[in-house]
């Protein structure tokens, strides 16, 4: 029987934590490496080797080797899913699909990452507004693009898992306000009723959140 799958990655990660999501959703079991970013081990030069971008998450199937949170769902999906339910065949429906993973990479996950890079990794201690309101339009293209229950239609795909954990953690930092992105909100609670949503996805949002916020202050501390 094949081993499981490792998973390497780290519970502050939102691209990681989407992995880990659709893991759940099709039922997979991953044998979980732990790297530590703020530590360096992704720069260390045995994972490296395995990925040369040394991003996470990646993961090793039985000797194949798949990096980017949004390559590797597919690719979960693909060949572990009983039915298309998350990434569905039909063309135009795959498509709108494709272009959430998309929004997420380019647009979600984009706007946290050069937001918070800086100050968890360079000892910034700015907080530039311009950031934090590209921050808000992209809640509002969201909660635009939202017009059925789920982003693509009326039931949860890939579009969903992969968006919901980059956008959760803005949220940790940026709270939503449900007056002005009222689906966008909406949206959230209802992925948050996932049997698996909370020790999957929140506990690392917590982290990263706090994480995120004891880095500021200690910049900041640092600076005077």
């Amino acid at each position: 029987m094949p081993s499981a799958i490792k998973l390497y990655t780290a519970k502050l990660s939102p691209p990681g934590r989407s992995v880990e999501l659709t893991g759940k959703a099709l039922g997979l079991e991953f044998e979980i490496i732990p790297i530590n970013l703020i530590a360096g081990d992704h720069l260390k030069e045995e994972f490296r080797k395995l990925n040369p971008q040394h991003t996470i998450p990646m993961i090793d199937d039985n000797g194949t080797i798949v990096c980017d949170s949004h390559a590797i769902i597919v690719y979960l999906v693909t060949k572990y899913g009983k039915d298309d339910s998350l990434y569905p065949s039909d063309v135009v429906t795959r498509s709108k699909v494709n272009a959430a993973l998309h929004f997420d990479s380019g647009v979600l996950f984009a706007r946290l990452r050069f937001y918070a890079e800086p100050i968890l990794y360079y000892g910034s201690t700015e907080s530039p507004q311009e950031k934090i309101d590209n921050v808000y339009r992209a809640y509002q293209l969201l909660n635009d693009t939202l017009v059925d229950d789920y982003i693509v239609g009326n039931r949860m795909t890939l579009a969903d898992l992969s968006c919901i954990a980059s956008i959760s953690s803005m949220h940790a930092i940026f709270p939503i306000d449900e007056a002005n992105y009222p689906k966008l909100a909406a949206w959230v609670a209802r992925l948050a009723k996932l049997p698996y949503y909370k020790a999957t996805n929140q506990e690392g949002v917590e982290e990263l959140a706090q994480l995120f916020r004891a880095k500021l202050a200690e910049n900041r501390a640092k600076s005077k």
